[in-house]
């Protein structure tokens, strides 16, 4: 496992540390970049209809879209580094 996996899989656990809970905005965030983390670019259907936090998911991950899976690790270490900045 490279560096930057290991770092990755630290900031999931770190994230689930937070004293507060980040806003809506970087919650999006943070999902999109840990589904293109994970699983690569946009899969599926966008969610339609009412769904409205499934169709903000997805479109958080589609804005994504050519990113690779470990610069989206990246900046998602990045993300959760700084979260934990700012909560002290």
């Amino acid at each position: 496992m490279n560096d930057v996996s290991q770092m990755f899989e630290q900031a999931q656990q770190d994230v689930q540390t937070l004293r507060k809970k980040p806003g809506n905005a970087q919650l999006l965030q943070l999902y999109a970049l840990y589904k293109q983390g994970t699983l690569g670019e946009v899969q599926g259907a966008r969610p339609g209809g009412f769904d409205f936090v499934g169709g903000a998911k997805y479109d958080a991950w589609a804005a994504l879209q050519g990113r690779s899976q470990r610069e989206a690790q990246e900046a998602y270490v990045a993300l959760v580094a700084s979260l934990k900045d700012q909560q002290g």
